[in-house]
């Protein structure tokens, strides 16, 4: 029994060690239960649309390969669906029944009813010329003039009733000007006043004019596709002779469309839920999930819930594009623009994992050359991951979005043709499928430019911290700099510093020099709370802490510099990598100052109230950064003949001593990349202790009055 819980206890910490990748200290963020549970909710989504084929699709469909011999045990005639669909679809584009449409009757009947009111106003106008609807001929205004009431509203009546005559025959918007006319003129031919040859041209101008450009007819698609169907069956439906013995798919072969009929005739098509497959499929792609989630968080232990369910709910999307389009989606167009915005902001590992466990889950068998636009969209995908994790500007992303598909497009060319390629390497067999590669080519392009797009709003929603956006935070310019450098001048100088020792320590053990850079810049902004309370920005007069005389004041202003600093930086919506160099980089030291001060006037006093509230660093990079801004100091305010030795020596001093506090315990810093970084430091020094040339300054010419 001991030994079976000693193997379990050893177990358990193998299983911590990886987890934790590079140091068993090194701290794992913990996710909430809301955000844990909402991880399972995708992670159950993304398995369910995986295996939803085998949940409700047959086992069988036209273009898989036949599991099985199949022979026709009957005689039998059965309808050939792909040629009916077929005729269905020519018949379609020229076979439609039109009805009339009440509403468009309306709308033209309310035009005359118009035209017939502006006609009566002008009728009765005094003066000479007024516009009307149609242009008047001199017979036209004087039989307009002179009529009476009645014979007016008997004109009135006949345009009616030859309107509701050409509404019901139905009207066509694309009807010539002329036969327009003659059909009015036609249908005003029972006029009562034909004495005035004006009352017939009049009449025929305004209903043309009504009736020009207008159309009463719709389509209606339940009477056009029963004419369809009335004209299939007249010409006879389309279907397959199969008679007893015939042989109807070959195991290995693919399934023709004909094939798949007479076999779903015969009841050989399984179309019940298969529950072992599904269930299957479902565990598997539930268990890459977990996966993708434990290789995430093993390259990346203070991973947060919402960069995996960025990575899942990409996952997620391309599950449901396989889904929905079938056998025509592109693995080019799925795979590869999601790998790219993964390794912009969570790494190349993590999206190598993602673009591994989206092949592995693509429903389609990889089987030879055949199937190899998967295998190409795969290799497009891992070079875009191992570039994009490289990339330090947008324009150098817009590069790698053009040469992409170009290198995609060129592979698919020499993709062989279902033919094969012949033996004697003949190209011949590939010229006439390089046109109809070249538009997933291009689509590949479009997404991956939209991806581009994307990108910044994936950043702010959902923190991601991309090279690109590093550089723009290290941007100078920016606000919350700028005002650090104007209203705490001090501070401002020696971030530089600091920035310089932080750079240099990180690029001697390989560690994110653009992350520690730009953390190094936003480290003291809390300072701006309040600048003159801090020994760099005091120019001159009395120490404000002098004047306070408090020592645990004093201490509470400067623990209030991390919590300030922590306030800007949501304010300002720093990412978390960067807001976390703010308390990191102090961790819980003692101030040291004030507690001296605290003890001469109390010995009792205790020493946690004069520590900061932490955490320690928890990466190299924040470790780095107190190390950097512990020594900055102490090196600066060596004297002009120190010896490199003795600079290598207060480094030490300094760095052993945050070691002893316990301040590097969870920054997986080890023993020999802290060498590494003391040495850079005493580089850094040496540089800015360089000597210089004295220049004689000429006196100045004076002038006389």
């Amino acid at each position: 029994m001991p030994s079976i819980e000693l193997r379990s206890h050893r177990l358990t910490r193998l299983w911590r060690s990886w987890l934790r990748s590079e140091s068993p200290r090194r701290p794992v963020l913990r996710w909430n239960r809301l955000q844990t549970g909402a991880l399972l909710i995708l992670c159950g989504l993304v398995a369910l649309v995986s295996s939803w084929p085998w949940l409700v699709e047959p086992d069988l469909r036209p273009g898989l390969t036949a599991p099985f011999d199949a022979v026709a045990p009957k005689e039998a005639r059965v309808v050939d669906s792909e040629a009916l669909e077929q005729r269905r679809s020519s018949l379609g584009s020229s076979t439609f029944v039109q009805v009339l449409n009440p509403a468009d009757n309306q709308q033209i009947r309310m035009r005359l009813e118009r035209y017939l009111s502006e006609l009566e106003r002008v009728a009765n106008s005094e003066e000479a010329e007024r516009i009307g609807p149609v242009n008047l001929s001199a017979d036209e205004q004087q039989w307009l003039q002179q009529r009476n009431p009645e014979q007016g509203r008997q004109w009135d009546m006949a345009l009616r009733r030859a309107l509701a005559r050409m509404l019901s025959q139905g009207l066509v918007n694309n009807l010539a000007l002329e036969q327009l006319q003659q059909a009015t003129a036609l249908q005003l031919q029972g006029l009562e006043d034909t004495k005035s040859p004006g009352a017939l041209s009049l009449g025929s101008k305004v209903l043309t004019t009504t009736l020009q450009g207008a159309s009463n007819l719709q389509t209606d698609p339940l009477r056009s596709q029963r004419l369809i169907e009335e004209l299939i069956t007249q010409q006879g439906i389309p279907t397959i002779e199969v008679s007893k013995g015939d042989v109807i798919t070959r195991k290995g072969e693919p399934i023709s469309s004909q094939a798949y009929d007479v076999l779903d005739f015969f009841g050989m098509v399984n179309r019940r839920p298969k529950l072992g497959l599904w269930i299957s499929h479902f565990t598997e792609a539930l268990a890459g999930c977990g996966v993708l989630l434990l290789v995430m968080r093993r390259e990346r232990p203070c991973l947060e819930a919402p960069h995996g369910l960025l990575a899942l709910g990409l996952l997620l999307l391309s599950q449901a594009c396989k889904l929905w389009f079938g056998a025509s989606v592109s693995p080019l167009a799925v795979i590869v623009p999601p790998t790219l915005l993964l390794a912009q902001g969570l790494g190349t590992t993590s999206a190598l994992a993602w673009m591994a466990m989206a092949s592995l889950l693509w429903p389609t068998p990889v089987t030879g050359l055949g199937e190899g636009r998967l295998l190409i969209a795969a290799a497009t995908a891992t070079v875009a991951a191992i570039q994009a994790g490289r990339l330090r500007s947008r324009a150098q992303l817009l590069q790698l979005a053009v040469l992409l598909p170009i290198g995609a497009w060129l592979a698919e060319l020499l993709l062989p043709s279902q033919g094969g390629l012949s033996l004697t390497g003949s190209w011949m067999p590939l010229l006439p499928n390089a046109g109809d590669r070249a538009p997933e080519a291009l689509l590949l392009g479009l997404m991956m430019m939209m991806a581009i797009l994307v990108i910044p709003l994936l950043e702010s929603s959902f923190g991601l911290l991309t090279r690109a956006r590093l550089m723009e935070l290290a941007d100078q310019e920016r606000p919350l700099l700028r005002r650090l450098s104007s209203e705490a001048p001090g501070t401002f100088e020696h971030t530089l510093m600091i920035c310089g020792l932080a750079e240099e320590g990180a690029r001697a053990i390989g560690a994110d020099v653009d992350l520690i850079r730009t953390g190094s810049l936003y480290h003291d902004v809390g300072k701006l709370h309040a600048p003159d309370w801090f020994i760099e920005n005091q120019t001159s007069g009395e120490n404000p802490h002098t004047r306070l005389n408090d020592p645990l004041a004093s201490a509470g202003v400067l623990q209030a510099h991390v919590d300030e600093g922590l306030k800007l930086a949501r304010r300002h919506r720093l990412p978390r990598p960067i807001a976390d160099f703010i308390p990191e980089h102090q961790g819980t030291l003692r101030m040291g100052y004030f507690l001296h001060q605290a003890r001469e006037k109390d010995p009792s006093v205790a020493e946690t109230r004069f520590r900061y509230h932490g955490p320690t660093p928890r990466s190299k990079e924040t470790g780095i950064m107190m190390l950097a801004d512990g020594c900055e100091a102490a090196l600066r305010s060596l004297p002009p003949d120190t010896s490199e030795q003795e600079a290598r020596n207060t480094v030490k001093r300094i760095v052993e001593a945050r070691i002893s506090d316990g301040q590097l315990a969870q920054s997986s810093l080890s023993r020999a990349e802290l060498e590494l970084v003391m040495h850079s430091f005493v580089r850094v020094w040496r540089r800015m202790r360089h000597r210089r040339i004295p220049y004689p300054i000429p006196a100045k010419r004076r002038f006389s009055a």
